[in-house]
């Protein structure tokens, strides 16, 4: 059984092909700058990568070059688009109307547009993904993977803010949580690694890429994260400010005659790492302009790394202690120097690093990087979302298929 799963952003797709029946990535890849005329197509197949230009003035003739270059009768991995089982999307936000994936059906969709307000910069974009394969595929289930899903865990005196309660009945203000799918596969993977089921297991998770979060997890379940009502706040991320005064946002709109667009433009695009370092939103070379001296390189890396410490440590009280503390996505997988950084300091808390052992750990690895002495263990595991929308996905059909 092959399922397509899509990740649909503002202006680019990322599509994995998997066979979920031993679990294995047939091909993957991603288009990026959709609607320009540099137009980009990575795909990865057979350990081979390419990269084309081509024309894709929306996300639906996007999908159909992907669909395309998969069923290529030169390089395509399957014969027809008809292959595809289903199709898995991921959605970042689901509000409180999702909890669980979901078949898409019209009230499903209906439901995600009600979701706009609420996640503007992410769902329309996912919705798009949705709407192309209705009209490439028609016949093909979808099926929707929520990133809000996995923190329906987090308790009310958690999740709520102090607003008054009025404001949450009737707009839905509260602490959310992104990177679920991420959060989901980490803690069934470090139960499969450790052998220890993950209902008897304290975990703190750091995501940390473009986007970083930290998430509590207890016993195989949320309890607290960094991400709150939108992916803005919690960690200093690429170019996202994460946590701030809320009173700043209005100073700067009453002494600098800023609109509302402007000021999400400015805590989401133009903050974070970038807007610190004056240089990149991409640690791997705010990183080297570090080692070369550059001063404000230097300050957003103790700044990324600071802020990380805060939320670990006070998670270990949230938890009321820890297992295991675990490095995911692109920084957390790639950055020994980042890592050691973060765990600086901390063995008052029984937190200890090896420093070899993470040292080596630059990339694809998963592995235990903890001091033989530390009382709490410190993994880094790669994450993997794709595999984990298409096991919903098919979990959802087979569901399906039997109450039929």
């Amino acid at each position: 059984m092959k399922i397509l799963v899509l990740n649909s952003g503002s202006s680019s797709v990322k599509y994995e092909l998997c066979n979920i029946e031993n679990e294995t990535c047939l091909a993957e890849g991603q288009i990026e700058a959709i609607g320009t005329e540099g137009a980009i197509l990575e795909h990865s197949q057979d350990g081979k990568k390419t990269k084309n230009p081509i024309l894709a003035k929306d996300h639906t003739e996007a999908i159909s070059k992907i669909l395309k270059i998969l069923t290529s009768p030169e390089t395509g991995i399957i014969k027809n688009k008809n292959e595809i089982a289903a199709v898995g999307h991921r959605i970042v936000h689901g509000g409180e109307y999702f909890t669980e994936s979901a078949i898409v059906n019209e009230n499903v969709k209906k439901k995600l547009e009600e979701c706009y307000d609420i996640a503007p910069l992410h769902n329309p974009h996912n919705v798009k993904g949705i709407l192309a394969i209705e009209t490439l595929i028609p016949s093909v289930p979808q099926v929707v993977v929520f990133d809000t899903a996995f923190h329906k865990t987090i308790p009310e005196y958690a999740f709520l803010y102090a607003l008054p309660y009025k404001i949450y009945q009737q707009y839905s203000i509260r602490k959310y949580g992104f990177h679920g799918i991420s959060n989901q596969y980490i803690t069934e993977r470090l139960s499969e690694v450790t052998k220890i089921p993950a209902t008897k297991l304290k975990i703190i998770n750091c995501h940390l890429g473009n986007g970083a979060s930290v998430t509590a997890i207890k016993y195989g379940k949320s309890v607290e994260t960094s991400m709150g009502f939108t992916p803005l706040e919690g960690l200093i991320m690429g170019t996202r400010c994460g946590d701030i005064d809320p009173s700043i946002p209005l100073h700067l709109m009453s002494r600098e005659s800023l609109k509302t667009s402007d000021v999400q433009s400015l805590l989401n695009r133009q903050s974070g790492l970038l807007g610190i370092s004056q240089i990149s939103s991409d640690m791997r070379t705010i990183i080297k302009k570090s080692d070369e001296g550059n001063e404000k390189a230097m300050l957003a890396i103790e700044m990324f790394c600071y802020r990380a410490k805060k939320y670990i440590s006070s998670y270990i009280g949230v938890l009321n202690g820890c297992d295991y503390i675990v490095f995911s996505a692109g920084i957390g997988e790639r950055s020994p120097l980042i890592r050691r950084k973060i765990m600086s300091d901390l063995d008052s808390l029984g937190i200890t690093i090896d420093e070899e052992k993470n040292s080596k750990c630059i990339g694809g690895c998963e592995t235990d990087i903890s001091d033989k002495k530390s009382k709490i263990k410190i993994y880094v595991i790669p994450t993997n979302e794709a595999i984990v929308i298409a096991r919903e996905t098919k979990k959802l059909l087979d569901n399906f298929t039997q109450k039929k």
